[in-house]
């Protein structure tokens, strides 16, 4: 069932955004050469028990992975993209990082996700990463009252086949609110004008995620990390959005710092 929700909720759930956009911004400077990923789930265990605020990670135990999980954070580091394990891994100059994580306050949630590279960058990372950033704002922009859940859907696959990148479907977006994850789910390829209608109230997961050379995924042997099948290297972005009658509400913006945000009608950068 999709509960649609009202301002007041929304705004409950930004409270929560705010905190994960922040916690976000913190870790992505923290993570550099020479950081072990046990010393950015830490950082994350601190700051989460300060605000007062739950992880939706912590104890979770989904038919896809081999639960519970005990951990805030999920970090992900070079071919793998989602679901990755913090573990006794120290970062390496080139290390590609993406961080994820779900957190709620006062029974409100909120989702969202980034990637970086640590140290020296490889443009064909940075190009990816790119991808899955112009992919989620586009998204954004698709997600419109009165819209469909498809174009939301073929926004982020039309950016991806632009970039020359294929789309895996076997994991996406989804409703968010009470629970990290309810219905609908947002899948990362689509039709335009296609599923259900995009109404005000309702609260979404986007998250583009894209492999640099297949749309096919492999489990690790822990039961959680998926791994693109080829070993190649991956990002992944999300925001938590609510549509409103004014438009797509972005309730997970990271502080910018003075950056330039992603132009979601930007031309794809050419491979190196």
């Amino acid at each position: 069932m999709i509960e649609l929700k009202s301002a007041e909720e929304i705004g409950r759930m930004a409270v929560a955004g705010q905190f994960v956009g922040e916690l976000l911004a913190e870790l992505s400077g923290v993570a550099a050469v020479g950081v072990n990923l046990l010393d950015l789930e830490h950082l994350a265990r601190r700051r989460i028990s300060e605000r007062g605020a739950e992880s939706c990670y912590w104890d979770y135990a989904p038919s896809f992975g081999r639960g519970p999980f005990r951990n805030v954070l999920c970090l992900s580091v070079n071919d793998a993209v989602l679901h990755g394990l913090p573990h006794d891994y120290v970062l390496r100059d080139g290390d590609l990082l993406s961080i994820d994580m779900a957190v709620g306050i006062d029974g409100w949630v909120a989702d969202s996700a980034l990637s970086v590279v640590v140290g020296t960058p490889d443009p064909a990372d940075l190009r990816l990463i790119e991808a899955t950033e112009v992919a989620l704002e586009a998204a954004i922009a698709a997600a419109q009252p009165g819209g469909r859940l498809g174009d939301i859907s073929a926004a982020i696959g039309e950016v991806a086949h632009s970039y020359g990148y294929g789309v895996n479907a076997e994991f996406g977006g989804h409703g968010i609110g009470r629970t990290m994850h309810e219905a609908p789910h947002v899948s990362n390829n689509g039709r335009a004008r296609r599923g259900m209608k995009l109404a005000p109230g309702l609260t979404i997961a986007i998250e583009p995620w894209f492999c640099r050379s297949t749309d096919r995924i492999r489990f690790d042997n822990d039961g959680w990390t998926i791994r693109s099948a080829d070993g190649s290297r991956t990002a992944h972005s999300e925001h938590t959005v609510a549509i409103t009658d004014s438009g797509p509400q972005v309730l997970t913006r990271r502080p910018t710092h003075g950056t330039t945000p992603v132009d979601p009608t930007r031309k794809p950068a050419t491979a190196s």
